[in-house]
């Protein structure tokens, strides 16, 4: 509904968070902005820590699970974007499992993210908000979320979170997260 679709709110609300506390580190989870990249660098230029922006599922599902407005390349051409505008800015992506994907293609998409620059990656168990959503193909199990976190390291993804109850704001990458931008703070002010 907003022009910019409330990329200047966004910035600046992230602004007003660092002037109040220069230390705290914000993550932003964002839409995809119908592909304007201006408004993706109002974002990733406003100073937050890490820029997130959900691919949600394999390419070859992306019409079953998204609106079709939305696609797996305008959303990789937000993350490249914000890297790009910011280099040092983490990005991070999530992907639902469990909607009838093959391991092929979980393969195949988690490369496609990190060859895009992607910094972390989360895989979580799609569940079924209501009964007008898609239902849940499988269950994903602890072991084969195992081995996509292995996979994950393997590719070169700085984090990789997965398993089950794993979302795009999983609590359990956050001290990572922290300590590895407090590092990079170090390093550039060394």
């Amino acid at each position: 509904d907003i022009s910019d679709g409330g990329a200047a709110h966004i910035a600046e609300t992230i602004r007003h968070l660092k002037e109040k506390k220069p230390e705290l580190l914000v993550e932003c989870l964002t839409p995809d902005f119908r592909g304007d990249l201006a408004a993706v660098a109002t974002v990733a230029s406003s100073g937050l820590d890490v820029y997130a922006h959900n691919v949600e599922t394999v390419r070859e599902l992306q019409r079953k699970a998204r609106d079709p407005r939305a696609n797996i390349d305008q959303s990789l051409s937000v993350l490249r974007h914000a890297k790009a505008v910011q280099p040092s800015l983490l990005t991070k992506t999530s992907i639902m499992l469990g909607l009838g994907e093959t391991d092929e293609q979980v393969i195949s998409t988690m490369k496609e993210i990190r060859d895009a620059g992607v910094d972390c990656l989360t895989l979580g168990q799609y569940m079924q908000p209501t009964k007008r959503h898609l239902k849940v193909e499988e269950y994903v199990t602890p072991e084969k979320f195992q081995q996509w976190e292995r996979v994950g390291k393997e590719l070169g993804f700085v984090y990789t979170a997965s398993g089950p109850l794993v979302r795009s704001s999983y609590k359990a990458g956050e001290f990572f997260l922290k300590n590895l931008l407090q590092q990079r703070k170090v390093d550039d002010r060394a």
